[in-house]
């Protein structure tokens, strides 16, 4: 059973989630939330599978319960998807440095909500590729100047150009097309790049690929 947290100030928002949610044979929605700290509380007590949160909320925003959220090692385990009324929504990037998984907008489709929460879960962040491919392009014009590369060193060469393509917005399947090996094997290069690099998710294997030049803008393709 997957254990959601809702955290919209929007009754109205929270219901439509809930309902949906609440009608998948694998979902749960463990508690409602209408602000960041209100939020942040039942994180601490429930620990939820996943939160989806509004980034924009009364008493403690969604990117500052989120980064409470993220560098709490006892809810390591807890993923965060942001909800934003615009696809590209500043705070976005933000809060995926912060340690999100990911975001939605608010008027995605049902599929696309059901999709995301499950694929959170599994560690397959950012969504659909088309979604992380505009993001990752957004991120890449909006990045600073790369930071030193001794992070990466730990990586072994194969690691390296694994987390290159999942920088460039390559799901495991195109991973593996890429480097002819199996899905299995591409996932489990992932996995490994993520656990050496203290990485939460695919999302932050994004960012760190740009952080340390391993990925740099005009890459996409």
């Amino acid at each position: 059973m997957i254990r959601v947290l809702l955290a919209d100030d929007q009754h109205l928002v929270r219901a439509g989630f809930r309902a949906l949610l609440d009608a998948q044979p694998d979902v749960e929605v463990v508690a409602e939330a209408g602000d960041g700290e209100e939020a942040l509380r039942a994180v601490r007590e429930l620990r939820p599978d996943v939160v989806l949160m509004d980034i924009r909320m009364p008493a403690l925003d969604g990117l500052a319960a989120t980064r409470r959220i993220t560098g709490d090692a006892a809810l390591a385990e807890v993923k965060v998807i942001m909800l934003t009324t615009f696809e590209l929504d500043d705070y976005v990037f933000e809060a995926i440095r912060a340690g999100a998984s990911g975001f939605l907008v608010k008027d995605t489709e049902p599929d696309e909500l059901l999709r995301a929460v499950r694929a959170v879960v599994a560690g397959d962040a950012l969504l659909s590729p088309g979604v992380t491919r505009r993001l990752i392009a957004e991120f890449a014009a909006r990045s600073k100047e790369p930071a030193a590369a001794g992070a990466l060193a730990s990586l072994t060469e194969r690691e390296r150009e694994v987390m290159a393509l999942v920088g460039i917005g390559l799901s495991n399947e195109e991973i593996a097309r890429r480097l002819v090996v199996s899905p299995l094997t591409a996932k489990t290069h992932v996995s490994r790049t993520m656990v050496k690099l203290g990485a939460r998710d695919r999302a932050q294997l994004v960012v760190l690929a740009y952080e340390s030049g391993l990925v740099r803008p005009g890459w996409l393709g």
